[in-house]
């Protein structure tokens, strides 16, 4: 945005043409080089939130990763438990079977000798 005009002829009345020009000047350059270092910061601002969408990212797919390794050691170990389970459930009817025959056995054992 330039000097507006009235300003920029008022500078000149009042400091002279050559101080007026020179300010008038000085003061375009300073504008330009404010929106320079403006664009510049947009420009950094802009890098800053693209490396930052890119570490989320990057943080977001390792957590993925980590979850499912851990539902998959989670599985593995719940299969481990099903399979235990199923062990402990076969030795429990075996047993259960045995104490059964050996009941009837004693039972039987003892009404024979209860009819002699």
């Amino acid at each position: 945005m330039a000097v507006p005009t009235p300003l920029s002829k008022k500078l000149r009345e009042a400091l002279g043409p050559d101080a007026g020009e020179d300010l008038v000047t000085w003061l375009q350059e300073m504008r330009a080089e404010h929106e320079e270092k403006l664009a510049a910061i947009h420009a950094d601002w802009a890098e800053y939130r693209h490396e930052m969408a890119a570490l989320i990212q990057g943080s977001e797919f390792r957590l993925l990763e980590r979850i499912h390794g851990a539902e998959k050691s989670l599985n593995e170990r719940i299969g481990n438990v099903e399979v235990r389970l199923a062990e402990v459930k076969a030795d429990l009817m075996k047993w259960s079977f045995l104490f059964w025959v050996g009941a009837v056995g004693a039972i039987a054992a003892l009404a024979g000798v209860l009819r002699n």
